[in-house]
Formats: C-alpha cells, sequence, structure tokens
C-alpha cells in the first residue's frame, strides 16, 4: 500500500504512544467499515491501555451490534454533553472513514475550533483540509479497515491487534468490498485477509451476522422495493429504487434495513448504474453503484452534491422524492450524452 508522505504514519505513532484519552469518530450513519475501523482500533488502543471512547455522530444499524465493544459506544445526537465534555478531555481525536467534517453532521461544529490533536484515516479521495491537521489517506485501499490495519502494522502495533479487533476489521473490508466482490483486485488486500484469519477470527460467522442475520420487516422491505419499487431506464442503462417514508414506516423501518439494497439493481444484466433513493424528514438520501467505467463519485458529485469511490457514491436532494426521481432521469440524459455512455 502506497502511503506517500511516510511521515504521517510517524505522527500516528507519535501521537498514539504519547496519548492516554482518546476519542474515534467515525461518520454519520456509521457502516461496516465505520464502525469496524473504529472499534478495530478502539479494541488495539485499549489493549495497550489506552482510555478509548468511540463517539458515533448517530446510531448504527442493528446487524453491526456483534461487534467487540459496540455497547459502549456513545451517541453523540442522545448524549451531546456527555460527548463534548469527553472530546474536551481528551488528548486525541482520530476521523475514520470520513475526510470533511460534513459528514459528522452537527458534531462537526465541536471541532472547527477545536485545538487537540486530530488524526485522520479515510480512504475516500479528494480530503478536505482541514478535516485533520494529520492526514493518513489512501483512495486506493478496499477499506478504511484495510488501510488501518497497515497503518498499525507500520506503527509496530500489530502485536496489540486482539481477535476481537481483527474480527471488526475483517467486517469492515467484507462490508466495503461487497464480500470481496468489487473493489478488492489488489493482492494486498487478500494477505490482510490472511492475516486476520491467522488472528483466529471466524469469517463465516461473521458474514452470517451480518448477512443472514435479518429481521422479518427488513426481509418484507426487501421483497416490496424489488418487486414494486425498483424500476430500469434501458436506454442508459441504469435502474432505480425510491421508498417514501410513509413504505418506510410501513415496514417498520430501522437504520441500516436498506444497506445493500442499492447493489441488487446492480446485479440485472447490461445494468452498469443502480441508484437507491430514500425519502428522509427534510432531504432525500441518494446511493449509488456503478460498474465499467461509469463514474458514480463524478455523476453524484455534479448532481447531487455528493461523491465517494469511482464505483461507490452518495449524494442528497432537497427536492421531494419524485421531483429528485424526475430530477435524476433527466440529468442521467444530460451525462451520458455528454460523456459518451450509451
Amino acid at each position: 500500500m502506497n502511503i506517500q508522505d511516510k511521515s504521517q504514519i510517524e505522527s500516528f505513532t507519535t501521537n498514539i504512544n504519547n496519548s492516554q484519552k482518546v476519542i474515534i469518530v467515525p461518520h454519520n450513519n456509521p457502516d461496516g467499515d465505520a464502525l469496524g475501523s473504529s472499534l478495530g482500533l478502539c479494541n488495539t488502543l485499549k489493549n495497550m491501555g489506552k482510555d478509548v471512547t468511540v463517539i458515533s455522530p448517530n446510531e448504527f444499524p442493528d446487524f453491526l451490534n456483534w461487534m467487540h465493544g459496540v455497547e459502549d459506544v456513545l451517541i453523540y445526537d442522545k448524549n451531546i454533553k456527555k460527548a463534548k465534555q469527553l472530546i474536551n478531555d481528551s488528548e486525541l481525536v482520530v476521523f475514520v472513514d470520513f475526510n470533511a467534517l460534513s459528514r459528522i453532521k452537527l458534531m462537526g461544529q465541536v471541532f472547527e475550533n477545536d485545538t487537540t490533536p486530530r488524526i485522520m484515516i479515510d480512504h475516500h479521495p479528494y480530503p478536505e483540509e482541514n478535516t485533520a491537521p494529520i492526514q493518513i489517506s489512501v483512495p486506493e485501499a478496499s477499506s478504511t479497515c484495510e488501510l488501518l490495519f497497515h497503518v498499525l502494522s507500520e506503527a509496530g502495533l500489530k502485536p496489540y491487534i486482539t481477535k476481537e479487533a481483527a474480527e471488526c476489521i475483517y467486517a469492515g473490508i467484507m462490508t466495503d468490498t461487497g464480500s470481496l466482490n468489487y473493489n478488492s483486485s489488489r493482492p494486498e488486500t487478500y494477505l490482510i485477509v490472511a492475516e486476520l484469519l491467522r488472528m483466529g477470527i471466524d469469517k463465516e460467522h461473521i458474514h452470517h451476522m451480518i448477512f443472514h442475520n435479518n429481521s422479518f420487516d427488513r426481509m418484507r422491505l426487501l421483497g416490496h422495493a424489488l418487486g414494486e419499487k425498483m424500476e430500469r431506464i434501458p436506454d442508459q442503462n441504469a435502474a432505480f429504487i425510491a421508498l417514501s417514508q410513509e413504505e418506510l414506516k410501513r415496514f417498520n423501518f430501522k437504520p441500516g434495513d436498506t444497506e445493500g439494497f442499492v447493489n441488487q439493481a446492480l446485479w440485472i444484466e447490461g445494468v452498469n448504474l443502480s441508484a437507491m433513493f430514500t425519502e428522509k424528514k427534510d432531504i432525500v438520501k441518494i446511493s449509488f453503484r456503478s460498474r465499467g467505467g461509469f463514474p458514480a463519485n463524478k455523476f453524484s458529485e455534479t448532481y447531487f452534491n455528493g461523491g465517494g469511490h469511482f464505483n461507490a457514491a452518495g449524494g442528497e436532494s432537497k427536492l421531494k422524492l419524485d421531483e429528485t426521481v424526475k430530477r435524476f432521469k433527466e440529468v442521467l440524459i444530460e451525462f451520458c450524452d455528454a460523456n459518451g455512455f450509451e
């Protein structure tokens, strides 16, 4: 793995060794990679004798509740006063799996004028300079968890990675690569997975807990999404699913219930772009997945105030759900015509 500025690893090592009270922060709506890297690092540092707290901007999906240490994660939007005090008392803050303060929503305001040393470990492109003074950013990494394992190894901290920490790290690699189905063509990814296996992780159990441990309501919601809500746009080789707040409520939606839905439409023959529109109170959240040469991140950045990876990106719209879908169809034609996509 190519970390251009080796001094960043040295700074990471120095700050970790010199800090006792550490705060770890994942992005808003943490997924497997965000929570996996948070708890993977947390468990490792605790094994070094550090006082570590993971503070998540908001709730995380139930299918990640098996991770070691998850019961101690502090939810910022439910414990603002306590979270601010912990941050104020900390000696080091580590951001994982995001590279802009906007990705932690209201929590970002806490760090705008905060002078606590900060480190960012992330694999998304185009990090913002004000996110953290020390930035370990490697977009070619399959996941932040893969990058984290490499950083810990380079820092000489691999002996402190417990089996429980290894399980969290593996979960992040697996979820961000769709069980090694995409963004996972680098041999180093598999070498790291091999090391995690040697640490004693049970990959079948982890896979079951994440992918085969669904609630009855979530399975019904998936059936509704695929059977009633999926649409195809043949001329642009695209497909999408749009779910309203009413539909989510009907199926007793909980955070994480639509995780992975966007991938389903990409499994249709001939589809190169899949989109998922989820209506929230004041905004429509959008996920994009692509294959081949379609740049999901460029499309999202251009039209939906988003970004991400080449084949996996996110965005948002302040229009109503039906208006957002209408705009998507219109700008997709525009984008495909302008960039030569059929």
